[in-house]
């Protein structure tokens, strides 16, 4: 185990080292000068811009900039933004948000998914079956603007159950909805990703043999069936929680959730390299880390599983 870890991670090195190189160079090509932006409406000097340039190292070659760059994560300096803020502070103050409102979504879409999926699995064919498969399929359906807006309107507006916006400080209370809207899509993955499993898993020899032996369904379907269809739902799950990370953009703009997506989106549109590239990265970290501990935890659900070299 620990050699099959040692050598992922060396795995990991170049996809880390590519990923950052990729996306240091899309951002610092992107056409417009962020310095000039700085200043909005006025026209700064010569003498600022040449300042201000050299303060943030924007005159010398790109590959000195990227071993700059390369070189402060390894130190953990992720650089300054440019109206002087620390990238690591700006991190440190959303990614918490982020992170609470990932974790909330990934357990309603665990327990909901799993849950939906191993019944309507196990009822193949049946009306709730049918029921389980037609929500899933509406899920999927809908953008994620239309669910979040909708929900807000009938939950918050209509019925007042939730706040409609995230308040200050971001409360587990407020995160409730945005991160009921977050796990939506997901929701209906999962749910159809474990029914085929378990009606796969259900239909091998070593449950038909189970229940020759006499073993009840309340032991056979959660030792049998459940825990060996988990496998490919806990990849999807691990992933997903990466893809929530950076992908709830729409949702945390929508709730005015004080996050990573909504904290990166505005860099973009700033164009705030160093603030993009950052964040960027440490999701690219987030992302390895969590597929070495997804295959891991499949010699956990499957002993049948081990890691040789």
């Amino acid at each position: 185990m620990a050699r099959y870890i040692f050598f992922r991670l060396l795995q990991a090195i170049p996809v880390l080292l590519g990923t950052t190189l990729l996306i240091y160079y899309m951002v610092f090509a992107m056409p417009g000068d962020p310095i000039l932006a700085l200043f909005g409406d006025k026209t700064p000097t010569a003498a600022q811009i040449e300042a201000l340039r050299e303060q943030y190292h924007l005159n010398e070659p790109f590959i000195m900039q990227y071993l700059r760059f390369l070189g402060g994560i390894f130190v953990g300096d992720l650089g300054t933004t440019y109206s002087g803020q620390p990238v690591i502070s700006v991190l440190q103050s959303t990614f918490p948000v982020t992170l609470r409102l990932a974790l909330l979504a990934l357990i309603i879409e665990t327990v909901f998914g799993i849950g939906l999926g191993l019944l309507s699995g196990l009822r193949k064919g049946g009306a709730s079956d049918n029921i389980i498969l037609a929500f899933s399929l509406l899920l999927i359906s809908l953008p994620i603007f239309v669910i979040a807006f909708v929900l807000q309107y009938l939950l918050s507006f209509q019925l007042g159950i939730f706040r409609a916006t995230v308040g200050e400080g971001a409360p587990w209370s407020d995160l409730m909805l945005p991160a009921i809207v977050l796990a939506t899509a997901s929701v209906a993955q999962i749910i159809r990703l474990a029914r085929t499993s378990v009606i796969e898993t259900a239909g091998q020899d070593f449950v038909r043999t189970a229940y020759g032996k006499g073993l009840s369904r309340g032991r056979v379907i959660p030792v049998h069936i459940l825990r060996n269809s988990l496998i490919p739902v806990v990849t999807y799950i691990g992933t997903d929680l990466g893809v929530m990370m950076v992908g709830a953009t729409v949702t945390e703009g929508i709730f005015n959730v004080p996050g990573v997506g909504r904290t990166l989106f505005q860099a973009i549109r700033q164009s705030e390299g160093p603030t993009v590239v950052s964040f960027v990265t440490v999701m690219v970290l987030l992302y390895l880390i969590l597929n070495l501990l997804i295959d891991l935890l499949y010699a956990v659900l499957d002993p049948r599983i081990r890691y040789v070299k």
